[in-house]
């Protein structure tokens, strides 16, 4: 976590960071303004050099790389706030309904989840979208599902050490329903280091998403996708060329982007909300 006091020096990477996630968004939302070709047009030979036509060169299959990384954001970016939200909701409200609701639905819940637990997230993910196929509602339900069994272990921790506290004792005498308890007591108290994980688990799904892709389990073709842009693209390094590492420097600066700017908003409203 970075210290207070280095808090000049952080604003500027913060300005940066959310200048990246800032056009990222952007691009994400008005690609098909944006891009100045298709997402699968083929406009030239393959692998051509940056030019005043094709200011990022062309891919393989001589498509745009620029066009096709701004259509990249849309999709890439988008199923992985899509997932994250997904295994938020979906791990955070199993966890906290696990502290609420007591102790045999605690130990139901926690049976379940770590028997998805008990196996690699990958190979859960390959074995789930090699059976039903690798569409889009699919990867989202599969890495939602996986990445929410994370995220149900912090949201209970975070739970257990609200639940102690006065004011959810009280609250529990005047009895309250666990709807109100979750809600009203745990939810806001637990929004800080929330919103941390959340930060720290969208750029785990991001890669695991360019993993998939990159092992052509991901989007398909013709769909941009980031991950699936490094694959296509791979073998223009032995020519010298370094068309793929455009996609995977896209991957890295949002990544990298997300972390920087969740850890300013943890250090600065955490010790905001603690002096409080």
């Amino acid at each position: 976590m970075l210290m207070k006091g280095s808090f000049q020096h952080l604003s500027l990477r913060v300005y940066g960071a959310a200048a990246i996630v800032l056009c990222v968004i952007v691009l994400a939302l008005f690609a098909p303004l944006i891009a100045p070709y298709g997402e699968s047009q083929i406009v030239s030979g393959m692998w051509e050099s940056p030019s005043r036509d094709y200011l990022l060169g062309t891919d393989s299959l001589g498509r745009d790389m620029l066009s096709r990384i701004i259509y990249g954001a849309r999709n890439t970016g988008g199923i992985a706030v899509m997932a994250t939200l997904l295994a938020f909701v979906f791990g955070v409200s199993s966890g906290f309904l696990s502290v609420v609701a007591g102790r045999v639905v605690d130990n139901i819940v926690g049976r379940i989840f770590d028997i998805v637990l008990s196996a690699p997230t990958l190979i859960v993910a390959l074995f789930s979208l090699t059976m039903f196929g690798t569409g889009t509602l699919v990867l989202i339900l599969v890495i939602g599902i996986t990445e929410g069994a994370r995220i149900y272990r912090v949201a209970r921790a975070t739970a257990i050490d609200i639940d102690v506290k006065d004011f959810v004792l009280v609250a529990r005498l005047r009895g309250e329903s666990v709807r109100y308890l979750i809600l009203k007591e745990l939810l806001p108290n637990a929004f800080v280091p929330l919103m941390a994980e959340f930060g720290l688990r969208f750029c785990f799904v991001l890669l695991f998403i360019s993993t998939l892709s990159f092992l052509g389990l991901g989007l398909q073709p013709p769909t941009a996708d980031w991950g699936s842009m490094v694959r296509d693209n791979a073998d223009a390094i032995g020519f010298g060329i370094f068309t793929p590492l455009v996609p995977a420097a896209a991957i890295a600066a949002l990544t990298i982007s997300i972390n920087v700017i969740m850890d300013w908003f943890v250090s600065n409203y955490g010790v905001a909300r603690n002096e409080a």
